[in-house]
């Protein structure tokens, strides 16, 4: 749908939001950008004009909603908002939406790639070849691991985490999980605690979203729980993982090896990490190809277009979907 709203604010509170989504912006709103999400950096007026926001890794808290009073929806490039302030924008009638589904392939695929390249050591082996250690000491050493044989335990079976499910029962392993709750969506086995399914597996894949709720959830006691054969994989939130813990068990061996795409303070990355044992580390790519970051950044515009073409959001997140557009019925 294609629609021109001049009148309309859109503001774009950072320079993080995909640069294709800030042009589609341009041509069908009136775009508003600020270096970063503070209210005291717009006039009165703007703040006004200011009926939507569209932003990407960027807090939005209950001051920014508040001080603009004709707000109507904040579209949040990304599946994970948690960054949002969604209770408060709720109670504002502030409708916010995320951006499921277009990148679930992109984050499963390289989910799989990491837990590959961790067991099989295919970035040591490259090393090694490009070294010339090959020519001058023979074939790579055989890898301690494999994936043969490996219980996998998916921590967040939720869209992604189900992707990431269909791909790895391809290479014949057992897939385990554990949730907030059962998801009766899948036929996989459920474990109603984190620390029962590290406990159950030898491989431990996090995809859960960030927040109180899981910060740190995966702690030496889990870690301790997968044994030294363990791996683990993140591609959820770095948050998820108390990173001290994980370097201490990779550097005394208590598992085996850990693949990481995101952490806990992007883009610093501790140095404990970096000097552990069997990693490998990754510039939180999972999503990053030009195509599902376009269809990312189309979706993010596509809820705007739709909530003021139409007064119905795309893809509203759970805190807000009961919400309708003002003057609706």
């Amino acid at each position: 749908m294609t629609i021109l709203l001049p009148d309309v604010g859109i503001l774009v509170p950072s320079g993080a939001l995909h640069p294709h989504a800030v042009a589609r912006i341009g041509e069908q709103f009136n775009l508003v950008q600020l270096d970063r999400p503070d209210p005291s950096l717009l006039t009165p007026e703007t703040a006004q004009s200011i009926r939507g926001i569209a932003a990407a890794m960027t807090p939005l808290d209950a001051r920014l909603i508040d001080a603009l009073p004709n707000l109507e929806i904040i579209a949040y490039f990304g599946m994970g908002y948690e960054a949002v302030d969604a209770r408060h924008a709720a109670e504002r009638g502030v409708i916010v939406t995320n951006t499921p589904d277009v990148m679930n392939d992109e984050v499963a695929d390289v989910a799989v790639g990491l837990l590959l390249s961790c067991i099989r050591e295919f970035g040591k082996a490259e090393a090694w070849l490009r070294s010339g250690r090959w020519q001058q000491d023979g074939a790579y050493p055989l890898s301690a691991a494999t994936l043969r044989g490996r219980s996998i335990g998916i921590f967040g079976m939720g869209r992604i985490g189900t992707a990431i499910a269909r791909r790895l029962a391809a290479f014949d392993v057992r897939i385990s999980y554990h949730n907030r709750s059962h998801n009766p969506a899948v036929p996989y086995s459920y474990y109603q605690t984190l620390l029962e399914l590290a406990a159950a597996v030898d491989t431990l894949v996090c995809v859960a979203p960030g927040g109180p709720a899981t910060d740190r959830a995966v702690n030496a006691q889990v870690l301790e729980a997968l044994g030294p054969d363990g791996v683990i994989v993140n591609v959820g939130r770095g948050s998820t993982i108390d990173e001290e813990a994980l370097a201490i068990a990779l550097h005394k061996g208590i598992i085996r090896g850990a693949a990481l795409d995101v952490f806990a303070d992007e883009p610093n990355v501790p140095h404990a990490l970096l000097d552990a044992p069997n990693t490998v580390l990754l510039p939180h790519i999972a999503s990053a190809s030009h195509s599902t970051r376009r269809a990312v950044a189309d979706l993010c515009v596509d809820n705007l277009v739709s909530w003021f073409g139409s007064g119905k959001a795309l893809t509203p997140v759970r805190e807000t979907a009961h919400l309708i557009a003002r003057g609706s019925k």
